[in-house]
């Protein structure tokens, strides 16, 4: 089954961070893929870049209305996710509790569902 972990932790510029903090916790994700990858559970990974490059899109009394940034104020950010493909939840909080994030921040695990031809939407399996 296909579960997206979605890594949230505080937003931080890279010089907030340091040089060393910010190549050590790169360092630990790019092990945590690798490590994903090795097991054979690993179908895509993106790093976001922050919030703050992002645009929000929502529509109101039929109109389209653009925000510059996220539609949440909020200290934390989604900063990238896996994509993985394990046999169950229990495999899948396995591999959450395993991210760095996870001790940064917060890993929210979250099944993927498919769309069908026929317009439904079914849970990966």
């Amino acid at each position: 089954m296909r579960y997206t972990l979605m890594l949230h932790y505080q937003e931080m510029s890279p010089e907030d961070l340091g040089p060393e903090v910010l190549a050590q916790g790169q360092e630990a994700m790019r092990s945590y893929a690798a490590t994903l990858q090795q097991a054979g559970v690993l179908l895509g990974a993106e790093v976001l870049q922050p919030s703050y490059a992002s645009t929000t899109v929502t529509v109101q009394d039929g109109k389209l209305r653009i925000q510059d940034g996220p539609f949440a104020d909020t200290k934390e950010q989604l900063g990238g996710y896996f994509v993985v493909d394990v046999p169950d939840l229990d495999a899948a909080i396995h591999w959450a509790g395993q991210a760095p994030a996870a001790q940064w921040g917060s890993v929210e695990v979250r099944p993927g569902a498919t769309h069908t031809v026929d317009g439904a939407w079914v849970p990966n399996s």
